[in-house]
């Protein structure tokens, strides 16, 4: 597929290199594309970067890997007529310090804010709930674990799908609502726990049913 990566912060680095190392064809989005060149973390790297107006034209999939507190104002530039937008953002809220709230939960979700703002795509929520080295590579966990997807869209939510199995996601829950994010969101704030608990960010759950 072709892909569009939106963010060029860590995550979006890590995903556009995994994805391209598994044969797709990458992008990523930015607002400047020649000052994101000349950042320190994308010294000598040699994927695609492109303006986010553009980036979406001949997209085969979306991928948001904004800071969710950004993601709505970013999305608002690129193309998403008809496209599959696979939303990995968390809308975390680091105004009151660390740990980090959630600017939306309970009763709606980032995921369905892009969806409203864009009704024009199908979104689809997935890889939000690990750190990027493991959304891209989930054998380096010791154990097999659980990755979800949530959409309103079928034969989005099976793109998803597709991309998490050549990813090597094994055990993947689905759920047909783009609701659910709701509850795949409010999972952070124990992540982020966890994470400073386990002193690494390279963990996940495993469902045991």
């Amino acid at each position: 597929m072709r892909i569009a990566v939106i963010g060029t912060g860590s995550a979006g680095r890590q995903l556009a290199d995994g994805l391209r190392r598994i044969g797709h064809d990458v992008v990523v989005g930015t607002r400047d594309p020649e000052a994101t060149a000349q950042r320190v973390e994308w010294a000598g790297s040699d994927v695609p970067l492109g303006a986010l107006a553009d980036v979406g034209t001949g997209a085969d999939l979306v991928l948001n890997v904004t800071n969710g507190q950004a993601s709505l104002e970013a999305l608002a530039a690129v193309d998403l007529e008809g496209k599959v937008l696979l939303d990995v953002a968390n809308p975390l809220d680091f105004s009151a310090g660390f740990p980090p709230t959630l600017s939306v939960k309970d009763t709606d979700s980032l995921a369905e804010q892009i969806q409203r703002a864009h009704p024009e795509a199908r979104v689809v929520k997935a890889l939000n709930t690990v750190t990027a080295a493991v959304m891209v590579d989930p054998g380096i966990l010791p154990e097999e674990t659980t990755i979800f997807v949530a959409g309103d869209d079928p034969a989005a939510r099976e793109t998803v799908r597709t991309l998490l199995d050549e990813l090597g996601w094994v055990d993947i829950v689905e759920f047909p609502s783009l609701d659910a994010a709701r509850g795949l969101e409010m999972w952070l704030p124990l992540w982020v726990r966890l994470m400073g608990a386990l002193g690494t960010a390279d963990f996940n759950l495993r469902l045991v049913r």
